[in-house]
């Protein structure tokens, strides 16, 4: 990091702050962080407000006092010299080149040249290396068999104060004593990529798109359940009815009651979503304890003849004798009351019915055991429906 923005500070002049109290907030190109106190004191000067861009590192932005200090009498301390310039620009800006050096470019160090170029490097201050070594320096080392007095006496070039092979070299003479910084100088100038100079493409034009066509969504086909019905008991029953109580119960009563019987605990549909009590009541396990494992169903048989039905038999009526009044007033003649015949639905046998439902795919299995129910009660119990 090389410079900072300050986004806000959290502390204003004069107050006080504790140990972990956050006096600030910088942000990098990077990231934004949150500078704390270390220890306790007030803020008695901020000389780089909110929001100010571009502060180098080593610039004062404020000035802290000791808790309990009276800032007004405090005085200030001077400002401290203009931050160092970062290792960019110092890369960025050209070295002027000597006389000495133009000359050690020009020509080839000769023998009495590389020692005295030794002799002055011994004599000049060697900054402190980094280690570890890197292994083809220390090969190299090995190679010459220099010690580690050799070693304190050569100056680094590398980054971060690392001993390069070239400064091993430069030091005993094999080349010039200043490649090594003029490679360095080279390396850091070329890592620099200047984009300054390029200029970004404009996108190819989108090809226009064809308006296509969305297919519709394809409706399935639904199934279609049939079983035979017997309505024989059931007519038996509606003039069995008829006569004991006097009562005409059509057919369509016998039908809608059958029906909703069968529509009871039936199997759950296959596109069956379950609400919001059955999913609770499966996570504390209650529908393990609740008896009825099926649903109710909403089914209603459509009635067809059968294609090539019967021709039903018709029973030949005794005439019927007409009563005399002399018999009336005599008593001999009984008089009748009229019973109303029993007649069936228009479109239905009176012996066997198809009877039907359109369901979804996948739901044959219920719809089957709907008709079967229908089937057992108007064929085995049709009275217990209007009982």
């Amino acid at each position: 990091m090389t410079e900072g923005n300050i986004a806000s500070w959290k502390v204003q002049e004069g107050d006080e702050f504790s140990a972990g109290d956050v006096l600030l907030e910088i942000e990098t190109d990077k990231a934004s962080m949150d500078v704390e106190a270390q220890d306790d004191g007030i803020m008695a000067k901020i000389t780089q407000g909110d929001g100010t861009k571009g502060i180098k590192v080593g610039t004062r932005i404020g000035v802290l006092a000791e808790a309990g200090d009276d800032i007004s009498s405090l005085e200030m301390p001077a400002e401290d010299s203009a931050a160092a310039p970062s290792p960019k620009e110092e890369a960025s800006k050209p070295k002027p080149e000597t006389p000495s050096e133009s000359q050690a470019l020009t020509s080839k160090p000769s023998p009495s040249s590389s020692a005295d170029a030794t002799a002055e490097r011994s004599s000049k201050p060697s900054k402190k290396q980094t280690y570890p070594l890197l292994p083809s320096v220390e090969a190299l080392i090995h190679q010459k068999g220099l010690s580690q007095d050799d070693l304190g006496k050569m100056t680094p070039s590398g980054p971060n104060n690392r001993l390069l092979k070239g400064d091993v070299l430069a030091y005993l003479g094999t080349i010039s004593e200043s490649y090594p910084t003029e490679l360095s100088a080279k390396i850091a100038r070329l890592s620099h990529l200047d984009l300054s100079h390029i200029t970004l493409a404009k996108p190819p034009p989108k090809p226009e798109k064809k308006a296509e066509a969305v297919p519709g969504p394809v409706l399935e086909k639904p199934s279609q359940v049939a079983v035979p019905v017997s309505m024989r008991s059931v007519i038996e029953v509606q003039e069995r009815v008829q006569r004991t109580l006097g009562v005409f119960v059509p057919l369509s009563t016998f039908i809608a009651r059958a029906s909703d019987v069968a529509n009871g605990n039936l199997p759950r549909s296959k596109t069956y979503t379950p609400s919001a009590d059955e999913l609770f009541n499966q996570v504390l396990g209650l529908d393990n304890t609740s008896s009825t494992a099926g649903a109710r169903g909403t089914f209603f048989p459509q009635i067809t003849p059968p294609p090539t039905s019967a021709p039903t038999i018709q029973s030949v009526k005794a005439p019927v004798k007409r009563a005399d009044i002399v018999d009336i007033l005599s008593g001999t003649t009984k008089r009748t009351t009229p019973v109303l015949a029993a007649k069936t639905a228009p479109g239905m046998s009176s012996s066997v019915n198809v009877f039907s439902v359109e369901v979804p795919k996948g739901d044959e299995k219920r719809a089957q055991v709907f008709l079967d129910r229908v089937k057992t009660v108007l064929e085995g119990e049709p009275g217990s429906l209007v009982l």
